[in-house]
């Protein structure tokens, strides 16, 4: 059995390894082939390309790379027709995965493809949903209300579990055990695209250095030199991301998949991201998100257990006030605690919140 495994972020790169590990179990003589990171390739996996050299985010990063990822297209091809897998599983990564689905069903039609983490289309760009299930012959959910979604359009979904609860456990039985002498440690991360460190990072700083003492958080093969740029010569940049959220008072996190990792730690936060088009935010809101939230903290929960400072809430004088609320309020900690639990239940229990 080869399979083919295709991850272009940090986090997918994380989840794909735990699928690999579980795969390696079910077929110890299988033979694994990718594009990805580091936790694949120490999983046993043959990389054609590091997700390092993948991952652009925004209109600007994409046009300033098109050789690049045209370069990377090329590549997944060629190792595809070369490698003929059994199996292509895909993890996350839309804009270029789904391209991929499409020239393996082209080219190599005795493929089985999987989607593994698809797109979130319960949140926006719901056409994909289409796109998907024409493309792929399985689609693997981690949210338990993705099956349903998939269901109100005629397409199957199954649900097989959040890898974030088990692989982040260690770090969730860490700070249950070392409740005391937080003081006011604040963790800081920045994101784990070049552009969301440039664009949010010196803003986060700013409003951290008035409530303690700092923790910056560095993604996978970012350079130090990137965060060192922003910050001051006594602040402190680690690697251990999950060690710092399971340590720290409160947290700053850029949204995305690392405000439920802190959640599911259980690290107090307030979630940021810099939308350039900000002030239009209100008003096209309605036309490209289909959701209430945009943290998927509050998406899970189902109400605000995080203050997202997003769009036009993306300022210093914000993040200041939240994280002094945090870092003064014990009612409030504790209240997002329970919130916190409450979503952990969700996803370990496969219960449907919807």
């Amino acid at each position: 059995m080869r399979y083919f495994v295709l991850a272009g972020e940090p986090s997918g790169d994380l989840h794909a390894a735990s699928l690999i590990e579980t795969l390696r179990v079910q077929t110890p003589n299988a033979e694994f082939y990718g594009m990805g990171g580091d936790r694949m390739q120490a999983a046993g996996v043959e990389l054609f390309q590091h997700y390092t050299k993948m991952a652009y985010m925004g209109v600007i990063a994409v046009l300033r790379h098109v050789p690049d990822i045209i370069r990377n297209f090329r590549i997944a091809h060629e190792a595809l027709l070369s490698v003929k897998p059994d199996v292509l599983i895909l993890v996350d990564y839309p804009s270029f995965n789904l391209k991929i689905a499409a020239f393996v069903k082209k080219h190599l039609p005795q493929t089985k493809i999987i989607y593994y983490i698809p797109p979130k289309v319960w949140a926006w760009k719901t056409h994909r949903i289409h796109r998907i299930a024409a493309l792929c012959d399985e689609v693997w959910g981690i949210f338990p209300f993705e099956p349903a979604f998939y269901a109100r359009y005629g397409y199957r979904c199954t649900y097989v579990g959040n890898p974030t609860v088990a692989e982040l456990s260690p770090f969730i039985a860490h700070r249950s055990s070392c409740t005391a002498n937080r003081s006011s440690l604040i963790a800081i991360l920045p994101g784990s695209r070049k552009a969301e460190i440039k664009n949010c990072l010196p803003v986060m700083l700013a409003a951290a250095r008035k409530n303690g003492n700092l923790i910056v958080c560095a993604a996978p093969s970012i350079p130090d030199e990137l965060y060192r740029r922003y910050m001051l010569p006594n602040e402190t940049l680690t690697r251990d991301t999950y060690g710092t959220l399971a340590k720290a008072k409160v947290a700053v996190v850029n949204s995305g998949t690392a405000t439920l990792e802190a959640a599911l730690i259980g690290c107090p936060q307030v979630a940021v991201y810099r939308i350039v088009t900000s002030r239009w935010l209100g008003w096209l809101r309605p036309f490209l998100f289909k959701i209430p939230y945009f943290t998927l903290v509050n998406l899970i929960a189902n109400e605000e257990v995080i203050y997202e400072a997003i769009g036009p809430r993306f300022t210093q004088a914000n993040i200041e006030r939240e994280l002094h609320r945090l870092l003064t309020d014990e009612s409030a900690c504790e209240r997002m605690q329970q919130q916190y639990a409450n979503i952990r239940k969700i996803i370990s229990n496969n219960e449907n919140p919807r």
